[in-house]
């Protein structure tokens, strides 16, 4: 796994030892998110990366010019993969990293954030209720985009809580679904 653009374009990132835990976003995953991103004229700033594994794609933002990341993951192995990630790319001094379950660092967000990810892992059958959590915190203001990967087998609603669906891709088992807060249905299907 590698960072695919931006100022650290080229550097490979380590995975956590324990993999079965965590499925990377795949590079052409990201590339076409980020693209997607780019095309609804989203530049993330603050960024929280849930679910972050090891990290890739809260690092991949912070080449691309964010500013700050939050990575949360319960495991202590994605942990160590991330702090070692961003001591590769040298983001260290503009990222922090919690080992927290999601749902517990959500209910401590004060401050909101422009674009949030959650990758979390397919099994994860409430995964939906933790997008909705999320769309009522203090995490999400007007325009916060907020991204969901998922399997292709999980129906993803136009709405969850606050948020809007804007764009859905697939590439092959990988998915991701983007929203955003404060939109309506009209404008996100294009009419």
């Amino acid at each position: 796994m590698r960072v695919i653009s931006g100022t650290v374009r080229g550097h490979h990132l380590v995975m956590p030892k324990n993999q079965r835990l965590t499925r990377p976003m795949t590079d052409k995953i990201k590339e076409a998110l980020y693209d997607s991103l780019k095309s609804l004229g989203v530049e993330p700033r603050r960024v929280l990366d849930l679910y972050a594994g090891s990290g890739s794609i809260g690092i991949e933002a912070l080449s691309r010019g964010a500013d700050w990341c939050d990575f949360v993951d319960q495991d202590l192995q994605a942990i160590r993969a991330i702090r070692r990630n961003l001591e590769i790319t040298k983001f260290q001094d503009r990222a922090a990293v919690f080992q927290r379950p999601v749902n517990a660092f959500i209910e401590q967000i004060r401050q909101p954030y422009d674009f949030i990810i959650l990758d979390p892992p397919y099994a994860d059958p409430a995964i939906l209720e933790t997008v909705e959590h999320l769309s009522a915190s203090a995490a999400v203001e007007e325009k916060t985009v907020v991204v969901l990967g998922h399997w292709p087998r999980l129906t993803v609603p136009e709405r969850v809580g606050s948020l809007t669906a804007l764009r859905r891709r697939c590439h092959g088992d990988s998915c991701f679904a983007i929203f955003e807060v404060g939109v309506d249905v009209e404008r996100a299907n294009g009419a």
